[in-house]
């Protein structure tokens, strides 16, 4: 059986996504015969909370094609392209059966993909960018502009979109962990990402995350698979769609409870990011006035939702030093299963659990992993309509699907 792996957030899971399975399989080019997904769990690499929780949207994943679906911990999720791509690429590799990593992008061109990559990697490229980041440039124009310079305008164009930039990483996290699996890209079709207008069937998460803040789930119809409209629906009846004003003050609170020192521990501060983030959090009443006044060209927006929610939850630049300390299933098809039978037969490099109560028996780090994921997803209770208990996430057992 041919095992292909995807990372991915499903926030929330629509055609797009479903079009990108299907082009991963056997009966079209990808030639693969089971779907392995990594997904982020209550906060997404964007720095938001997810739509859903992750027990919904794995649930959402497995009745629309995938067969496997692994959690992607909070401090890999809730952080840069580069080091969200480590994390599930080093998840996918610890299995040890995953023998290709699919993933979209706007151009559908691998070959130009690895060639943006191998720029990138050069080190006359690295030591412009840093020239051009001391020149007061952000990452990504300092990249774009580096890239221009030494692999030519056409390189540099294809970082102007975000799901080839991602896939860039992916190819990154490949030749960094010396991984063999083979990379395969699919060309994303209709909406652009971000887009708030659908084209044909084919939406962008953030206009169906806008339907569902608006009241709209019965227009999610012809955007999403039929099964996931049905759940999305029941979701939002019973009140567990999140909404992250409804934690604004909560967030605000404990920020304002952060020092300089903490500030400065989180992932990618640096050239004294703190401060402006210290400063922006004692003068805003809400989080929109605090991007505003922490924004500068080479602080986007995006990095700083990142770091207020890596401030909230507790989360330090340490905490992706080493890989993932334990891979835990979300939820598994019958062919699911089966892949987990054969994995745990030929042991991972990384503890694979179903129970959490495996975790307590993995030592300390796993230890304290899973006490961030537990702290992760009580306070992202919070955004939800209906506020649920503690510890949820400690007794959800594995969708079985």
């Amino acid at each position: 059986m041919k095992i292909a792996g995807i990372i991915a957030e499903y926030n929330p899971f629509h055609n797009g996504h479903a079009y990108h399975i299907e082009h991963t399989l056997a009966e079209k080019e990808g030639d693969a015969d089971a779907v392995v997904a990594v997904m982020s769990g209550c906060f997404t690499q964007r720095g938001e909370p997810a739509l859903f929780d992750p027990f919904l949207r794995a649930e959402a994943a497995l009745q629309s094609g995938v067969d496997l679906v692994l959690l992607l911990p909070v401090p890999w999720s809730l952080s840069s392209a580069e080091t969200f791509a480590a994390g599930g690429v080093q998840i996918l590799q610890a299995l040890g059966c995953v023998e290709m990593l699919s993933f979209g992008s706007e151009c559908g061109d691998i070959a130009a993909l690895q060639g943006v990559r191998r720029v990138l990697d050069d080190p006359r490229t690295v030591g412009r960018m840093r020239g051009l980041m001391d020149t007061g440039l952000s990452y990504a124009a300092a990249r774009r502009q580096a890239v221009a310079e030494y692999g030519g305008e056409a390189r540099a164009a294809l970082l102007d979109e975000p799901n080839n930039t991602l896939g860039i990483e992916y190819l990154g996290a490949l030749s960094r962990e010396g991984s063999d699996m083979t990379p395969f890209t699919v060309r994303r079709m209709g909406a652009a990402h971000d887009a708030l207008a659908p084209i044909g069937g084919m939406a962008s998460a953030s206009y169906l995350r806008e339907l569902v803040h608006a009241g709209k789930v019965t227009n999610l119809a012809p955007f999403v698979p039929n099964v996931v409209c049905n759940l999305i629906s029941r979701a939002v009846a019973d009140g567990v769609s999140s909404r992250e004003e409804l934690a604004e003050r909560a967030v605000l609170a404990v920020l304002r409870l952060r020092s300089k020192e903490q500030l400065a521990s989180l992932p990618a501060v640096s050239e004294g990011l703190e401060n402006r983030l210290y400063n922006a959090v004692r003068e805003a009443g809400d989080l929109e006035t605090l991007f505003t006044l922490a924004k500068t060209k080479r602080y986007p927006r995006t990095r700083l939702q990142r770091l207020v929610y890596n401030a909230f939850l507790g989360i330090s630049a340490d905490m992706t030093s080493a890989p993932p300390p334990y891979i835990r299933v979300l939820g598994s098809t019958a062919k699911g299963r089966d892949i987990l039978r054969t994995v745990k037969e030929n042991g991972t490099a990384v503890p694979l659990v179903t129970r959490v109560s495996q975790i307590d028996e993995l030592g300390d780090a796993a230890r304290r992993m899973l006490a961030l994921e537990n702290r992760a997803a009580d306070l992202f209770s919070l955004t939800l309509q209906k506020p649920t208990p503690c510890g949820r996430h400690m007794t959800a057992p594995m969708i079985r699907v």
